[in-house]
């Protein structure tokens, strides 16, 4: 146990090190407001060079990556079903379902699937 120890321990320190070392050669030493703003074709921009960004459409896009990835994990208990004992396997399914839908209501009563702004 104390080798094992003793080995995260030197490896933790080796590691800090590393990022220590490799975070003081990269730094910059100078910036240059030329290269730091923005270029169009030499000449300055006439607008803002950021775009506005929707934060409504970015939680709804999220949202829907994790209702993406809980399909991908219900389509696997079907293939489970058989080899499983069906009072298990009921009440796995129906605990992950009840999950998905009480995030669901809570994410319907906090208004995030509204998509008029």
């Amino acid at each position: 146990m104390k080798i094992l120890m003793v080995l995260a321990i030197v490896i933790m320190t080796i590691s800090s090190l590393m990022m220590i070392l490799v975070s003081a050669i990269s730094k910059k030493t100078s910036t240059d407001r030329e290269k730091s703003s923005p270029f169009e074709c030499g000449f300055d921009p006439k607008n803002s060079s950021r775009l506005p960004f929707s934060l409504h459409f970015f939680l709804i896009a999220v949202i829907f990556l994790i209702f993406d990835v809980e399909i991908a994990l219900l389509m696997p208990m079907i293939l489970i079903m058989n080899m499983s004992n069906v009072t298990n396997y009921t009440i796995i399914i129906f605990l992950f379902l009840l999950i998905l839908l009480i995030g669901l209501y809570h994410e319907w009563t906090a208004g995030a699937l509204n998509w008029a702004i």
